[in-house]
């Protein structure tokens, strides 16, 4: 049977008796619940030092972690106040030609918990997922100063599947440039309708959206998405609203709903056929419809293609920077043999570094500066967010 917890000692008693009186060690461990390893370290410490070998030990550890002799604790935490600038490494090193070759040297990570306890480290930033917010939104003067983008919400088709229908329009004029039928709203599909209507149209200034994927991402840096990484790397501005606030892209939000009453009431069979009835819709908002903001024109009266072509993502380069270096595919950089994560988003992006101080490195991506890496940490220690406001798109 097991332990009683309210009587170990006479357990622990009644099982060497047992064994005292000639019974096999097998049949007592098997009957007491305990492995025949643990009755014999029982019975030979009772065998060793008697009865008081079968109360309780202590299990404080033998020796702590990072626990070092007073006298080398104090010369540690007065060479840290001496040299306040140094790190763990510099003072083990004083340590080294200071002592005795008969006295062991601390571990370096020793000689940085020590100073850690003593209050001596100063503690990078934690890194923290940033929540969603709103950033300053702009009004578009001119044809494409700002374009819209959104999912009007999905729907089921005739066949049963579902439709996600992806808008874009000109926030100046309202030209509807894009309603696109897709079967999702993952990243690939809509990078490559962003790429024919960019191709189509041209650039915009600015691209304004909600915080939802794939927009923004939760889980990435600054609340980037592959598809917002996208659009900087092609100069366009990103602008977002703030969660919760739909009515900051009301004019958007507004052609939703007509969009929805001409198109999905009743929905395709399927999503060649809804398509067909989204072209129709575009093609009668943009040249026929008269739109009361407009002083009662149709669109594609205002509207003109952006002056700014797409031709494609040009090569970055960092000529302000130490040297430029390359994402991975899982989101990190290696540097001096080590690997810092940055964000799956950028996979593939070429970042600037530059070296501001011993060991501290600026990372940017185009015009704005990320963040630093601490060699020590391997980690990138974000600032405020560079997205956050309005910046000149790169020529």
């Amino acid at each position: 049977m097991p332990w009683r917890e309210c009587s170990v000692m006479d357990e622990r008693v009644r099982f060497v008796g047992r064994l005292l009186d000639g019974e096999g060690m097998s049949e007592v461990c098997r009957e007491f619940g305990i492995s025949r390893k643990t009755g014999y370290k029982i019975f030979n410490r009772y065998r060793d030092e008697g009865l008081e070998a079968l109360t309780d030990r202590s299990r404080r550890p033998v020796r702590y972690a990072n626990q070092l002799p007073d006298p080398i604790e104090r010369m540690i935490v007065a060479a840290k106040k001496d040299k306040p600038h140094w790190g763990a490494r510099k003072i083990r090193e004083l340590l080294v030609r200071k002592l005795d070759g008969d006295v062991r040297i601390p571990a370096r990570s020793t000689v940085h918990a020590v100073l850690d306890r003593h209050g001596l480290v100063v503690h990078a930033r934690r890194r923290h997922r940033f929540k969603a917010k709103g950033t300053e939104l702009s009004q578009a003067v001119a044809p494409n100063d700002l374009w819209c983008a959104d999912f009007k919400g999905e729907f089921k088709l005739g066949n049963g599947r579902y439709c996600y229908p992806l808008t874009v329009t000109d926030q100046a004029c309202r030209y509807l440039l894009m309603c696109e039928a897709l079967e999702s709203t993952k990243e690939a599909p809509v990078i490559e309708a962003f790429v024919r209507l960019f191709k189509e149209y041209g650039l915009p200034l600015a691209m304004r959206s909600d915080n939802g994927l794939p927009f923004a991402s939760p889980n990435g840096l600054y609340n980037l998405s592959r598809l917002s990484v996208f659009w900087l790397r092609l100069g366009i501005v990103l602008e977002r609203i703030k969660p919760g606030n739909p009515q900051q892209n009301g004019r958007h939000e507004r052609m939703h709903r007509t969009l929805k009453a001409e198109t999905t009431r009743p929905a395709g069979a399927n999503v060649l056929q809804q398509q067909a009835r989204f072209d129709t819709f575009v093609k009668e908002f943009n040249t026929e419809r008269p739109h009361e903001a407009l002083d009662m024109k149709a669109p594609a009266v205002l509207y003109a293609p952006s002056s700014r072509p797409y031709a494609g993502l040009q090569d970055l380069h960092y000529p302000f920077h130490d040297r430029d270096i390359l994402v991975t595919s899982c989101g990190r950089i290696c540097m001096h043999r080590k690997k810092i994560n940055i964000s799956h988003v950028l996979a593939g992006q070429r970042l600037g570094i530059k070296e501001v101080d011993d060991g501290i490195w600026l990372v940017s991506f185009m015009s704005y500066d990320l963040g630093y890496i601490d060699l020590e940490q391997r980690t990138l220690q974000t600032i405020d967010n560079p997205f956050g406001t309005r910046l000149s798109p790169m020529s």
